[in-house]
């Protein structure tokens, strides 16, 4: 590792402080050994994400052995959906790991936002989950503490696999032992202190995001430790009744006490629920010589060699030329994935003018839009708060009285009796299983 300090110094200047050649920011998370923050890469101006390890908090020589092994981890992997390391710098008081930036946050908080999701929502997560895990297991990186606070979501709310922390580089036939993780996503086997491996109780933990995101709740919860042991080593759980039946199968199927029985990553592909949404394809990513076409073109005007860079790629090393690259690397894919969207919406707009109508926009409307926008937010938490009386089954859901009460709670007046019909037309929507939208103007 580079160690910085030595050659520029860490610079605090008021209450900006800066490493290298980032800008460091808000702290948005924070670990065993330390913070992540915001920062901005002042070469590009891109953002990232920093992950500050403190070297007075890796005490002993299994902290030693956990930070290597993530660092190591994190070297190795190179997918769409795992995060991607730009960096190191080692100071004396710090390791900063320079990581890729999911601006959207946390599936968690995604989650909790909709109190649930949608069957096909939930399966478009999870299809990219598992793309990011079945490349982990194909690298031998077992991750162990799979939840939905590790994983984040990206601009266009792609998943990213993060925080490697507890993760272990195995062989096939491996066998681990150490019981690590949140309790509430871990394996039966793990938690029962036997050998187990550690592909199946990653799976595992994919079946409680899964029952998590479809059911709002998690299935095994206790706040008595043993006792949740316990429910989770006899496997019984109760559904939402509004979940389908192919998604209970399937939710039986990685949810099964035995290792031995549980579905594998493939055999999760081929179940019916799965196969029942579109499939999830990786996002295109540029051809090398499109790449030194596009970006090393740039590097000079950037006060990197060409050359230099090149070497650095080649030879693995993780230095502020590499970083500049990788960062560039995302953004030009990220613009021409807009630029890729921009055409396609333009070409749907050529033959269906309601598009155009929806997708433009002159100086003028700046006011209208951002009030349509406001009406629209209102009415969709409006429409939360009928869908909690609608699901709970409450004869008195067609009473005007809860339709106003529930747009009045949110400052939606319904004094007229268009706004009283759609509340009225949400609940049997809901009711009947077809969706309603909110007004668009």
């Amino acid at each position: 590792m580079y160690d910085y300090e030595r050659q520029q110094g860490q610079k605090n200047t008021g209450k900006s402080q800066s490493i290298g050649h980032y800008m460091l920011g808000k702290a948005i998370g924070k670990g065993t050994f330390g913070k992540v923050k915001l920062a901005i890469h002042t070469v590009t101006g891109e953002k990232v994400a920093v992950k500050i390890l403190e070297k007075s908090r890796i005490k002993d020589s299994s902290d030693i052995e956990r930070v290597s092994r993530e660092i190591k981890i994190l070297k190795l992997v190179n997918h769409p959906n795992v995060v991607k390391l730009y960096e190191i710098i080692e100071t004396p008081k710090h390791i900063y790991l320079i990581m890729e930036y999911a601006p959207c946050g946390e599936l968690f908080d995604y989650i909790v936002a909709r109190s649930k999701l949608t069957e096909d929502q939930a399966c478009h997560f999870l299809q990219q989950a598992l793309s990011g895990l079945e490349y982990l297991h194909k690298i031998n990186v077992i991750h162990r503490d799979l939840k939905p606070e590790n994983l984040l979501l990206d601009e266009n709310n792609n998943i990213k696999i993060v925080d490697f922390g507890l993760s272990f580089l195995e062989n096939s036939n491996d066998m681990l032992k150490t019981a690590c993780g949140s309790p509430c996503y871990a394996a039966p086997e793990m938690i029962a202190g036997k050998r187990y491996k550690g592909r199946s109780a990653d799976v595992w933990s994919c079946g409680i995001i899964l029952f998590a995101m479809v059911c709002g709740y998690l299935p095994f919860e206790d706040p008595n430790t043993s006792q949740l042991y316990k429910k989770i080593m006899a496997g019984h759980y109760k559904c939402a009744r509004w979940v389908s039946p192919d998604a209970q199968d399937l939710l039986k199927r990685i949810l099964n006490v035995s290792p031995e029985a549980r579905l594998t990553l493939d055999r999760i592909r081929s179940h019916p629920w799965f196969m029942k949404y579109a499939t999830y394809t990786l996002p295109k990513t540029l051809s090398t010589s499109e790449i030194y076409e596009i970006i090393l073109k740039s590097l000079p005007k950037l006060g990197l060699d060409i050359d230099y860079t090149r070497d650095s790629l080649t030879a693995g090393k993780y230095n502020s030329h590499t970083a500049t690259y990788f960062i560039l690397l995302k953004k030009t894919e990220r613009e021409n994935r807009a630029a890729h969207n921009a055409t396609k919406i333009s070409q749907r707009s050529s033959v269906n003018p309601r598009i155009k109508r929806l997708y433009t926009s002159d100086n003028n409307e700046d006011e209208a839009n951002a009030t349509n926008t406001n009406r629209s937010n209102r009415f969709a938490q409006a429409t939360q708060r009928i869908r909690v009386y609608a699901q709970s089954g409450s004869p008195k859901m067609d009473d005007m009285n809860n339709t106003q009460r529930a747009f009045r709670g949110i400052g939606v007046h319904t004094k007229n009796r268009i706004s009283v019909d759609l509340a009225r037309n949400l609940v049997a929507g809901i009711r009947a299983g077809t969706a309603i939208e909110a007004p668009s103007g």
